[in-house]
């Protein structure tokens, strides 16, 4: 018995090629977000963001739409869209509450999951040649840090965190994890006063990571809690000193 294979029509790639599309507006405007060429409270033209990069206003719309979701802009009523507010010292415990209650379900869940320890190794290895690379380290270098050396530098660290994640199996709890990672990157960029924390925040990983080598998932789960814990009040410290 044959079967007949039935070409795609034209019409029916075009929902691919908009979405390929509205996902790289997405992504620019997430780094233009992070990097702070759009500030915390400055208004949004879709007619001028599109212009800006090249595109018609749909994909733009529909970027800003996604980028709602995660709270990294808003939008009023007759207003339009509008950059996000930096968090308070409220908000940022409310984030981390929501980041322990999400990842150490999914280190629970992730330790012994074939693959992992090896991804963690990698990610653990680039997070610390992020540091290295830009000298994050030192105080001395504290001048030459740009926002696009943050922005990798945060995008490094936050792999370490999205591959335990993703390596619990549960999709729900990665898509949960998206709006996440996202305000993460909000709460590094509330604080102005430059990365202090890179060295403590590499320290506890090396902690989370030798507790998945040995399988524990105990220690794993308390090392997590330990680096979110540290997290939070460097946060709140930083924070607090910017006023």
């Amino acid at each position: 018995m044959s079967t007949k294979t039935v070409p795609l029509t034209p019409r029916a790639t075009v929902p691919l090629t908009r979405k390929i599309l509205r996902d790289d507006v997405h992504d620019a405007l997430l780094e233009m977000l992070m990097t702070q060429q759009l500030a915390p409270g400055q208004s949004l033209s879709i007619d001028s963001l599109a212009r800006e990069l090249g595109v018609s206003q749909t994909p733009v719309r529909e970027a800003l739409v996604q980028l709602e979701h995660t709270g990294l802009v808003i939008r009023a009523a007759l207003k339009g869209y509008t950059v996000t507010a930096p968090l308070t010292a409220a908000q940022m415990a409310e984030l981390v509450d929501a980041r322990e209650v999400l990842e150490l379900a999914a280190v629970e869940r992730a330790v012994g999951a074939e693959g992992l320890v090896e991804r963690l190794e990698a990610a653990h290895a680039e997070h610390q040649a992020v540091i290295e690379r830009y000298g994050l380290d030192r105080a001395e270098s504290a001048g030459e840090i740009t926002q696009r050396h943050l922005l990798e530098y945060f995008r490094a660290d936050w792999a370490f965190h999205e591959a335990i994640i993703r390596g619990c199996g549960n999709r729900f709890i990665d898509q949960m994890a998206s709006i996440l990672g996202a305000n993460v990157h909000r709460m590094r960029q509330t604080m102005d006063v430059g990365l202090t924390d890179s060295a403590d925040a590499l320290r506890e990983h090396a902690d989370i990571l030798a507790a998945f080598q040995v399988g524990n998932r105990v220690a794993a789960v308390g090392a997590m809690a330990r680096h979110l814990h540290g997290v939070s009040q460097r946060a709140q410290a930083e924070a607090a000193a910017e006023g």
